[in-house]
């Protein structure tokens, strides 16, 4: 499958990136600067070097799957959303390229239903960086909006760290926990549970979450 990743040299994009290729997906990395990318994955990458917000239609309408792994500063937070739309618009009354959008956890409920997003907010200082999985929250409810877009989100578990794969174990809403009681998922589990959905899709215009084994 033709593969494009947004965000390929952040945690998530790169582990993606690997995983696609190491499966024989035809896997282009889309990033601002071509540099990182050759470091990262060797001169072989496919690249599309631009600004997202640049991206038109043309450029993107050749994939099968777009994987939206952006990151940005706690400052431009709002720019999750704003690409979220900018994606759909360009692909509304369509069903390809699908697109597949990495979300936050604080979307997801916890034991006893209450909105993970609500515990963020108490933890001390997190003034400095709640705008991010405030603006992820909007983004899955913007997408629940749609209904003409072929799209899916996944939302990692509380702790989002860089790490080797392990077998993802799969829920809808619900914060999951691991064996080790920890709500962890990392990138390389992450990475595992996106291609086996993109290669057997079981959600489509939904959002599900991943955890470690």
């Amino acid at each position: 499958m033709k593969i494009a990743i947004i965000g390929a040299t952040g945690m998530a994009g790169t582990a993606l990136y690997k995983e696609g290729v190491s499966r024989g997906h035809d896997v282009t990395a889309i990033v601002r600067h071509k540099d990182k990318a050759v470091s990262l994955f060797g001169n072989g990458v496919k690249v599309i070097e631009k600004d997202v917000f640049d991206l038109t239609k043309s450029d993107l309408e050749g994939f099968d799957v777009i994987v939206n792994a952006f990151a940005t500063a706690p400052a431009k937070a709002y720019l999750h959303l704003d690409l979220a739309a900018k994606l759909v618009g360009l692909f509304r009354e369509t069903q390809s390229p699908r697109l597949f959008f990495i979300l936050g956890a604080a979307s997801l409920l916890d034991e006893n239903g209450k909105l993970f997003l609500d515990t963020l907010k108490t933890v001390p200082e997190a003034a400095s960086w709640i705008s991010i999985p405030t603006e992820a929250y909007k983004t899955l409810n913007f997408l629940r909006s749609i209904e003409n877009v072929n799209w899916v989100g996944v939302s990692p578990s509380a702790e989002f760290v860089a790490g080797e794969a392990t077998v993802p174990v799969l829920g809808k809403d619900h914060l999951l926990s691991s064996s080790n009681g920890k709500s962890i998922v990392t990138s390389g589990t992450m990475a595992v549970a996106i291609l086996n959905e993109i290669e057997n899709p079981q959600f489509i215009g939904t959002r599900f979450t991943v955890c470690n084994q």
